[in-house]
């Protein structure tokens, strides 16, 4: 990681303010309404998705499991909202309760086998669903540096390699600089084909094939296709691969 600072009770203390604000943003919705971020979706998916998406991960946590599990089946006799009532209380008790370096299988190949990967992914997807529900109900927040930024670090030195984690090794080659405008993290990724992606803080003045910079909420939210970032340039090969969001 570029950053330092964080710890699985930040993150955790994080999912819960996300958690609390992503509730009422469903609550105030019409269940049926159209999310504007994610074509195709209502709110209701939206619910199931992010009380599903818990119910997954924290398996992990709960379990200490050392291997990919099949995601468990779906609920029957619930409503959306009760579902994610439920998720929501065993999530925070669960990454409340788990150390940050308990050994656990985790999603990437760039990324350790500890549980505190999973406490970043849980906040910051919560954060990406909080915005998703908040862009329905029209009371968009801001969201702070810092955290973007903690975001932006999580996307380049994991949700990236585990994009290019497919059956046929990634054939990209390049580099891309990441700079915002508003908080001390730079990053520097390059690419070899068939190689995991290596990241580390980009050096004062360093240029990439491609290059990112704004401010850290609008550099996140786009690297999560969720926002427009103006101050982009050259390989778009690179760019695409760093916009992790398109159809999540």
């Amino acid at each position: 990681m570029v950053q330092t600072g964080w710890t699985a009770q930040r993150w955790t203390a994080v999912f819960i303010e996300q958690a609390e604000m992503f509730r009422k943003a469903v609550a105030d919705a019409d269940p049926a309404a159209e999310v504007p971020t994610r074509p195709g979706w209502t709110v209701q998916d939206l619910v199931i998705h992010l009380a599903r998406f818990l119910e997954t991960s924290t398996a992990y946590l709960r379990t200490g499991s050392r291997n990919p599990m099949a995601p468990p089946p779906a609920p029957t006799g619930l409503s959306p909202l009760e579902y994610l009532d439920l998720q929501l209380v065993a999530a925070n008790e669960i990454l409340t309760a788990v150390p940050g370096n308990r050994p656990v299988w985790t999603f990437s190949p760039s990324a350790p086998d500890l549980a505190w990967v999973w406490h970043r992914r849980i906040a910051h997807e919560t954060v990406l669903r909080r915005f998703d529900a908040q862009t329905v109900v029209r009371g968009l927040v801001g969201t702070d540096a810092d955290l973007c930024a903690d975001g932006i670090d999580e996307v380049l030195t994991t949700i990236v390699a585990a994009k290019l984690d497919g059956d046929s090794p990634s054939v990209l080659s390049g580099t891309a600089v990441v700079r915002p405008t508003d908080v001390p993290e730079s990053w520097l990724i390059s690419f070899t084909p068939g190689g995991v992606p290596d990241v580390r803080a980009a050096a004062p003045g360093e240029e990439g094939d491609a290059r990112l910079t704004g401010e850290a909420e609008l550099v996140y939210f786009w690297l999560w296709n969720r926002m427009n970032l103006q101050d982009m340039a050259g390989d778009q090969n690179v760019l695409d691969v760093l916009q992790v969001g398109r159809g999540h």
